[in-house]
C-alpha cells in the first residue's frame, strides 16, 4: 500500500480535485441555466400561473431532445463550441462546457418536478392577496419547493460525478481520465479500484451534505 501511494497517491489526489472542480463548476452553471428553465416550464404549463402552449411545448421539446443524446456523443459533438468558450478542448475547465450542456436540461427537469410539489393552497392564498406572478414564484413557489430543489441538486451532482468520469475520454482529466489511461490501457487494476473507491467516496460525501441541508430547511422535519 505504501509503495502504491508513493507512486500514484499524488496523481489520484490531483484527479479527485479535478473531479470535484468539474462537478462543482458544472453544478453551479447547470442550475444557473436550469433553474430559470424549470421555472419557465412550470409557469407556462397548462395548470401554471401563465399557461402558454407554444412556449411550454418548445421548452419540453428542447429539454427532451438534449436529454436523449448520450453524454459521450454530446461531448464529442460540442468540441468546437468548447474550444470557442474555453479556448481549448482539453482539461477540467474545458470539460465544464459539455457537462453544463448535458446537465442543464436535467437540472431544469429537477426544478420543474420540485416546483410541482409546492402547496397549491399557498399559491391560491398569495393570488387572493393580490400577489404578482413574480412574487408568487420568488416568495411562494421557490421557498415551498426548497427541500425538493436541494434533493434534485443532489441527484444532479451525483449525475455530474458520473459525467465528469466520462469526460476523461476526451481529455477532461480527473479520475475518469486516470481510470482510462492507467486502469484500462495499462491494465493497472489497482489504480482502477482506487478511482472507483474515490468516486464512491465523493458521491457519498455529496449525498450526505445535501441530505444535511434538506433536514435543516425542511419544515416537515421540525
Amino acid at each position: 500500500m505504501r509503495e502504491f501511494l508513493a507512486e500514484y497517491g499524488q496523481m489520484l489526489a490531483q484527479g479527485a480535485g479535478e473531479t470535484l472542480y468539474m462537478t462543482a463548476a458544472a453544478l453551479f452553471f447547470s442550475y444557473l441555466l436550469g433553474l430559470p428553465l424549470g421555472v419557465l416550464t412550470t409557469v407556462t404549463a397548462q395548470e401554471g400561473l401563465r399557461p402558454n402552449r407554444v412556449i411550454n411545448g418548445l421548452l419540453e421539446w428542447l429539454t427532451g431532445l438534449t436529454r436523449s443524446i448520450p453524454f459521450v456523443i454530446l461531448m464529442i459533438a460540442v468540441i468546437p463550441l468548447t474550444r470557442l468558450i474555453a479556448g481549448t478542448s482539453i482539461g477540467p475547465t474545458a470539460a465544464v462546457a459539455p457537462l453544463v450542456i448535458g446537465a442543464a436540461p436535467f437540472a431544469g427537469r429537477m426544478t420543474e418536478s420540485a416546483l410541482k410539489e409546492a402547496d397549491p393552497a399557498a399559491v391560491e392564498s398569495a393570488q387572493a392577496m393580490g400577489a404578482t406572478n413574480w412574487q408568487i414564484i420568488c416568495k411562494v413557489l421557490l421557498p415551498e419547493a426548497a427541500p425538493a430543489l436541494l434533493r434534485g441538486c443532489s441527484i444532479t451532482a451525483v449525475t455530474l460525478v458520473g459525467y465528469s468520469a466520462m469526460a476523461g475520454i476526451v481529455g477532461g482529466r480527473g479520475l475518469g481520465d486516470i481510470a482510462i489511461r492507467y486502469g484500462y490501457h495499462r491494465y493497472e487494476y489497482g489504480v482502477m479500484l482506487a478511482t472507483i473507491l474515490l468516486l464512491a467516496c465523493i458521491v457519498q460525501v455529496v449525498q450526505g451534505l445535501f441530505s444535511l441541508l434538506v433536514r435543516q430547511i425542511d419544515k416537515r422535519n421540525r
